[in-house]
């Protein structure tokens, strides 16, 4: 019971700051939680801090983006036009939900992980680990450190949040056979309850 509550003992003086000036360990820790180091390797492996964080910053965006996708998706809104002309598969032929990812033609995906591919190790390298890519905040680019350092805060909890969320979608959508618009049409709002309502 000791060990797990010191996972959430406040932060060490030890501090690692990025090219934005402000503490990487001060970024992300909500009150009264501190910071979550469960296995202590702030401690024991203090060097590979900035990569987690890194990794944890570029997964929040992923799943932020996901978890927009999913709601304009599940609401049908789509794209004009054929998504593979040679196939005759227009945009609005693609099911929602998890099930949409198969009727994507095998070169269409080839594309897609291309382009992630040349994003990752030419635009937006994980080696970037401060996350600033140059592009500012909507264009401005932000140098007082207290605003700086309050929406990178907000980034990475709403980043947490949509990881749990578009996980959450994808573990109900397996558990229930029906994606996010039909268990709301339905009032499945439960994967544990009958179809019927809340529970």
């Amino acid at each position: 019971l000791a060990g797990s509550a010191a996972a959430f003992a406040p932060a060490q003086t030890a501090k690692t700051t990025s090219a934005l000036q402000v503490s990487e360990l001060e970024l992300g820790v909500t009150e009264p939680l501190g910071v979550f180091d469960p296995l202590g390797w702030l401690e024991s492996e203090p060097e590979a801090f900035e990569r987690r964080r890194a990794v944890e910053r570029k997964h929040g965006r992923i799943a932020m983006a996901a978890v927009v996708g999913v709601i304009v998706h599940n609401n049908h809104i789509v794209f004009d036009g054929y998504l593979s002309p040679s196939n005759d598969l227009k945009f609005s032929d693609v099911p929602t939900g998890m099930a949409g990812i198969a009727t994507v033609p095998t070169a269409g995906l080839a594309q897609i992980f291309l382009f992630i591919a040349l994003i990752e190790l030419a635009w937006l390298p994980a080696s970037k680990y401060d996350g600033d890519y140059g592009v500012g905040w909507f264009g401005r680019e932000i140098t007082d450190p207290e605003e700086k350092a309050r929406k990178l805060n907000v980034e990475l909890n709403n980043g947490r949040a949509a990881m749990m969320g578009i996980f959450g979608n994808m573990v109900a959508e397996q558990l229930t056979g029906q994606t996010m618009y039909e268990q709301y049409a339905a009032g499945h709002i439960s994967p544990f309850g009958d179809g019927q309502g809340v529970f």
